[in-house]
């Protein structure tokens, strides 16, 4: 048994079967056109990924509505006048022989374009962008819930394989979740069960428009990181619920988030030789950030629901992916960083390849979000320059994208 065995077994989400157990976990790209067009430049981007071997891949985070953009060149399914563009994307994942799912999302609050009017359960800050919200009106959730079955809608006729619901990360189904943000006292809010019931109808809706056999999964946020907000307990009765309802497997996140770097840890198993190697200096003589960082959430998951489930977030050794598949924790592996610095991956893996990957954690990538097509940062090292130079001169206080990520080193 080769030491990455486990990983190139087939699986099942719904009845769709899948070549082996690692999928692509949405990444967000800013490669889009300026309405959310699909380019080119994102058709090879995913290409790339299928013609090397990845068992799923989930696009990055596509807005359903104009008021559920999150910001700058990110892809939309929010109009028909796109699917042309959108087949053309899972054409090109097919040709290879690749699954692909259409990554359906809502910003909700947590939109970072300042000319959108961002859509909130509650009039509460978001707890990341710290951007000042109203209260969404009846008429206000209903198109909501209205885009997320347009969005699946346009995902079947594009010829996407399934659909994965952005349930997660402060968008708008995390704020409906979470008592910090939700704090209404109609039939969308007030107690634990009302809160659940804008991800349910999301369900619903999505379902309805999906035809019987394709596959329909959900990132949900499973706790807040925020002091006083969503508890495990409570996001583990919603997610029986969410599969009574008709999703097919759920993919394990967090909440309500204060900044990126809570969810999307940096230096995930980064040795202190690791961090010579890629000039992450201030790192070389510091501890590495644990891996699978969201393990005990999906191993809760496990021995409370009966269902199929995903899991990302920091897998950094093909140990530790191994070790998740072989003890039943979750049923397959998600890699988001690692693909950007090394697409051809699961290659490289399935010809014997063990142990760390390439990926650093070290968040570069996010920090250029909203500001520059996704690319590692630090390879060739001439990036780290043009990294330095943008950062020198301003260029994060510009446009729609975030600030640079806190906990991360700038070389």
């Amino acid at each position: 048994m080769t030491p990455a065995s486990s990983l190139f077994e087939p699986g099942w989400i719904g009845t769709l079967e899948l070549p082996n157990r690692i999928f692509r976990a949405g990444t967000s790209e800013t490669m889009a056109g300026p309405r959310g067009e699909v380019t080119d430049e994102l058709v090879s981007l995913y290409e790339e990924l299928a013609s090397n071997g990845v068992g799923l891949i989930v696009t990055g985070h596509m807005f359903c509505d104009a008021r559920g953009r999150y910001g700058a060149r990110q892809p939309g399914i929010c109009s028909d006048d796109l699917v042309p563009g959108l087949a053309r994307l899972a054409d090109a994942v097919h040709r290879h022989g690749g699954r692909i799912f259409a990554q359906v999302s809502h910003a909700g609050s947590q939109c970072l374009d300042p000319s959108v009017d961002p859509l909130a359960p509650s009039p509460v800050s978001n707890a990341m962008t710290r951007r000042a919200v109203g209260e969404a009106s009846a008429a206000e959730i209903e198109a909501a819930l209205a885009a997320f079955a347009g969005g699946a809608r346009r995902a079947v006729e594009a010829g996407f394989d399934g659909v994965h619901i952005m349930g997660n990360a402060g968008y708008l189904i995390s704020e409906f979740g979470s008592p910090i943000a939700n704090r209404r006292r109609d039939r969308w809010g007030g107690s634990a069960e009302n809160r659940d019931r804008f991800a349910l109808e999301v369900v619903r809706r999505v379902r309805e428009v999906l035809p019987t056999a394709t596959p329909l999964m959900m990132k949900l946020g499973f706790a807040d990181l925020v002091a006083g907000g969503l508890t495990l307990e409570e996001s583990l009765r919603r997610a029986a619920r969410l599969v009574e309802a008709g999703v097919d497997g759920l993919d394990v996140g967090a909440n309500l988030i204060g900044g990126y770097a809570e969810s999307i840890r940096p230096y995930a198993a980064l040795s202190g030789r690791r961090a010579l190697e890629d000039l992450l200096l201030h790192r070389v003589f510091r501890r590495p950030a644990p891996e699978a960082y969201f393990r005990p959430w999906a191993e809760a998951l496990r021995d409370r629901v009966d269902t199929t489930i995903l899991m990302s977030g920091g897998f950094r050794r093909t140990e530790t992916m191994e070790a998740v598949l072989r003890d039943g924790t979750v049923d397959f592996v998600g890699l988001a960083r690692p693909f950007i610095r090394e697409p051809d991956l699961v290659r490289q893996i399935e010809a014997g390849r063990s142990g760390l990957v390439d990926c650093t954690s070290c968040n570069l990538c996010l920090q250029h979000d909203g500001h520059h097509a996704l690319r590692c940062w630090r390879t060739p090292r001439r990036r780290l320059v043009e990294h330095a130079v943008y950062r020198a001169r301003g260029g994060f206080r510009a446009g729609s994208g975030v600030a640079p990520v806190e906990g991360t080193g700038d070389l």
